[in-house]
């Protein structure tokens, strides 16, 4: 391709189009299942209940510390399948491109998005390209579809959380949002903190198989707050969280005290957060904590009878309810 940015031409299903389809995503996703000429390929049988899952990703800046838009969107879809218990297998990947976007940055983003597929065994088997006008979008943003195959032998069931079980999670939380933030440049700060941007899998498959396991959640948007919330309402009891035991990395602290954000409501794009019955937590935690991924693993709550509330324990020994996230405080960063 001679272009160096993208043209609304490129949209047009004509040459530009195929030269940017063959050029771009099929060279770096091909793979014996991938036909760019086909409206609809056939997947092979797989071995196991089928599980699916999709989502829409959007970021600012579309590269950062730690990842960028294309690596964010494979990890977010594998985790979503990766924590209810899955195997991921395919992908199909929709990318709306902004007119103006330099096809180098494409280029990347897509190499790196092939990449991390690669990285976690899955294919990418169909997709899409469109082009907006100048000015109606955000450079790039990608849709993508996932289907795996259900591998856990624990229920993984919301509803199933009682009073007296323990939560856990895998590693320092809000990571991903500050990461952003910082390179966004907003407020004269920056720093050497990285997005946790990667797959779940090597940390949902140590411990799927634990009976005493009842859920997982990935804390993307909303973060570790917004999934304690869903836990309280689908359980009707109420989550105490440990502000001692949560992990969080100095970096993150010291942003959150200057700018006054709650690290317990920031995005993670590398964690799990896990509810465990309380003779399971500490096989849980010990299997986590025997991984690379899971060292800086934590048991930070439990359940309590009633109320549906989420609660902080603070380290001086007080107690304040963490409200339900309304505003967005770093929107588009997943």
């Amino acid at each position: 391709m001679d272009d160096t940015r993208i043209l609304l031409a490129h949209g047009n299903g004509g040459r530009l189009m195929r030269e940017l389809i063959t050029d771009i995503f099929a060279r770096h996703l091909g793979n014996p299942l991938l036909d760019t000429d086909a409206d609809a390929v056939m997947l092979p049988p797989l071995d196991g209940a089928l599980m699916v899952t999709t989502d829409g990703f959007t970021v600012q800046p579309l590269e950062f510390p730690g990842g960028n838009l294309g690596s964010l969107a494979v990890h977010g879809v594998i985790n979503d399948l990766a924590v209810a218990g899955a195997d991921p297998r395919y992908l199909t990947l929709s990318a709306l491109i902004e007119e103006g976007l330099e096809v180098e940055v494409l280029d990347r983003l897509i190499a790196s998005f092939a990449a991390a597929a690669r990285e976690s065994g899955v294919a990418v088997v169909a997709g899409d390209t469109k082009v907006v006008r100048r000015g109606e979008g955000g450079g790039l943003y990608l849709s993508v579809a996932g289907i795996g195959v259900k591998r856990a032998m624990a229920p993984l069931a919301i509803k199933s959380i009682v009073s007296g079980d323990v939560v856990l999670v895998s590693g320092p939380v809000g990571d991903h949002g500050i990461a952003v933030m910082l390179a966004r440049e907003q407020f004269g700060l920056s720093g050497e903190l990285r997005s946790d941007s990667a797959s779940v899998l090597p940390l949902t498959r140590a411990i799927r198989d634990f009976p005493g396991l009842k859920f997982m959640r990935d804390p993307t948007r909303g973060g570790l707050a917004t999934v304690a919330h869903e836990i309280a309402r689908a359980s009707g009891h109420s989550v105490a969280l440990e502000q001692n035991a949560v992990p969080l990395r100095p970096e993150v602290v010291s942003v959150c005290e200057m700018l006054g954000y709650d690290p317990y409501f920031l995005a993670c794009e590398g964690r799990v957060v896990a509810v465990a019955d309380p003779f399971a937590a500490n096989d849980v935690l010990a299997r986590w904590r025997a991984l690379p991924e899971g060292r800086d693993a934590s048991i930070i709550g439990r359940i309590e009878a009633g109320g549906g509330r989420v609660i902080l324990e603070t380290g001086l020994g007080g107690r304040r309810v963490l409200d339900e996230l309304e505003d967005d405080p770093l929107p588009r960063i997943c």
